[in-house]
């Protein structure tokens, strides 16, 4: 089924569509590059094969996250009644104010991020607490994740699969990118500095508010939408 995928245009323009979705949402909200200026910093006094194994067990914690969040988290809210389009609404306006505060306290954002990593210098194995949860991948990329999973189609209709296909492409590559961000971190601050990073990162949460107003658009489309048809209906 999925060399079928791959084979017929269609559904290749669709897994590119998900992922082009699902990349530059989750990028901008987990933001490697500004994590990889704090990993370096909170990292200083470790050698580089140790930061190197850290950054390695980061990015595959990180993808473990993301994918349960993506495939997992609409599911666990339908279970509880929550209907698809509040999800949507709810998670649209969730990232859209995530995003408006990075937009504009991008200084009290790294913070905090920094505060989050701070216990890693005196722990053994921090890998996954706190350096993936909650530094990496905290509460609003879980957030982000979910909102994008619940713009999935429903079961049944088509497009199912190539847009699972594609959120967990975006998935693996917002984990490699972890990785090579987090590696590579002295290079990093040596290239970019606070002030290009906080540039790079103004960017990215500008796409992140653009992102999540468009899923809110959707939701508020799936909750009026058979408000309207029942009103018309009833005439």
């Amino acid at each position: 089924m999925i060399r079928r995928m791959y084979a017929d245009p269609h559904h290749l323009s669709s897994i590119v569509a998900a992922f082009l979705l699902a990349f530059p949402a989750l990028f901008s909200i987990v933001n490697p590059l500004s994590g990889a200026l704090i990993f370096n910093h909170v990292m200083e006094e470790r050698g580089l094969a140790e930061r190197n194994r850290l950054a390695r067990r980061v990015g595959f914690y990180s993808l473990i996250v993301l994918l349960v969040s993506l495939w997992g988290g609409a599911y666990v809210l339908n279970f509880f009644g929550i209907s698809l389009g509040a999800l949507r609404l709810a998670g649209g306006l969730v990232v859209a104010v995530r995003a408006w505060s990075l937009l504009n306290a991008p200084e009290e954002h790294e913070a905090r991020k920094e505060q989050q990593a701070a216990p890693a210098g005196d722990a053994e194995d921090v890998a996954f607490f706190p350096l993936t949860l909650p530094f990496t991948t905290g509460p609003g990329s879980i957030a982000v994740a979910i909102a994008l999973g619940s713009t999935r189609p429903r079961a049944g209709e088509p497009g199912q699969w190539t847009f699972l296909l594609g959120v967990t492409a975006a998935a693996v590559a917002m984990a490699a990118c972890v990785w090579i961000f987090y590696s590579s971190a002295s290079r990093l601050v040596a290239l970019l500095g606070r002030d290009g990073a906080r540039v790079v990162n103004r960017l990215a949460a500008f796409l992140l508010l653009c992102i999540g107003v468009q899923i809110a658009v959707s939701g508020v489309q799936d909750v009026l939408t058979p408000i309207i048809h029942g009103a018309v209906s009833s005439r």
